[in-house]
């Protein structure tokens, strides 16, 4: 079962949620949490893992035999994002725009192009305690996230229903929490009942739509704002997970990088309902007897 934890800004406390509800399920069955949060991963601060393999992720990126082209230009007719031109009679390529597709050295008529590795990424997989945990880092200056989250999620272990699948998405509705949510059995969706949280979380609710994947909301820090996140759920039939309380020791306990389940036992039994529910509106078959 594959859990992505998204919302429709950042920092409103995903990758709490995402955290906390491994480390509820951790011990029952087989977790892994992927960090897909690729340009600012932090869910490791959180779990400590101890990182036992690294990997580079690569791009295949054009290089040309000048010896060999002959201008035809169509190289950059096919490109979408303008990675590669002839100017003046000579080709000019910008790896920094290109997204590894081939189509330049596929159809070059003349064989002059070839394509190299360029490094934009890594992942780290590792433990922390029962939890299998990988991560995804962009190298800076990277602009393509999606590659990176796609060679992180290569590394689901496909348990079934005996098993989950938790994914950190990055915030936001845009390509890289697409790659990220895609494919998913569920989605979380965190907000905070303030007007900027319903906000982002309506847009939220069109992605996940437009994906088709089943999908339930978590509010944190719940009676901070006011009522009209809960009003507006109610009128949209979308069911609400669960009301983390705002409470200033909980986010004492977020800033020096704790866990709310270890500290605050009320909420490990607020996340075993939550994984509850959660198997009650995934399509998942069966559902795995472990904490129901």
């Amino acid at each position: 079962m594959i859990i992505s934890v998204a919302s429709g800004k950042g920092g409103t406390g995903k990758t709490t949620v995402a955290v906390n509800l491994a480390l509820t399920l951790e011990g029952n069955l087989p977790v892994q949490l992927l960090d897909c949060d690729v340009e600012e991963p932090n869910a490791h601060l959180f779990l400590n893992p101890v990182f036992e393999t690294t990997e580079k992720v690569t791009l295949p990126v054009p290089v040309v035999d000048e010896s060999r082209c002959n201008s035809c230009g169509r190289c950059g007719e096919v490109c979408a994002f303008h990675a590669i031109i002839v100017l003046g009679g000579r080709v000019i390529t910008f790896p920094e725009l290109c997204h590894g597709c081939g189509g330049c050295s596929r159809f070059c008529t003349t064989g002059a192009i070839s394509e190299e590795a360029k490094e934009i990424g890594l992942i780290e997989s590792g433990h922390s305690g029962e939890i299998a945990f990988i991560q995804g880092k962009m190298n800076i200056g990277t602009p393509l996230a999606p590659p990176v989250i796609r060679a992180v999620k290569d590394k689901i272990i496909d348990h079934g229903t005996n098993g989950v699948v938790i994914i950190d998405a990055p915030p936001g509705t845009s390509c890289p929490v697409v790659a990220s949510v895609k494919d998913s059995d569920f989605c979380i969706l965190v907000t905070e009942p303030t007007p900027f949280g319903l906000n982002d979380l309506t847009l939220a609710i069109g992605m996940v739509r437009e994906l088709g994947i089943p999908f339930g909301v978590v509010i944190n820090r719940s009676g901070l704002g006011n009522e009209d996140l809960v009003g507006y759920c109610e009128r949209e039939e979308i069911p609400i997970l669960l009301e983390i309380p705002f409470d200033r020791r909980y986010a004492a306990c977020y800033a020096r990088g704790g866990r709310l389940i270890e500290e605050f036992p009320e909420l490990k039994a607020a996340f075993r309902g939550l994984w509850r529910k959660i198997h009650a509106l995934a399509r998942t078959g069966e559902p795995d007897q472990a904490l129901l």
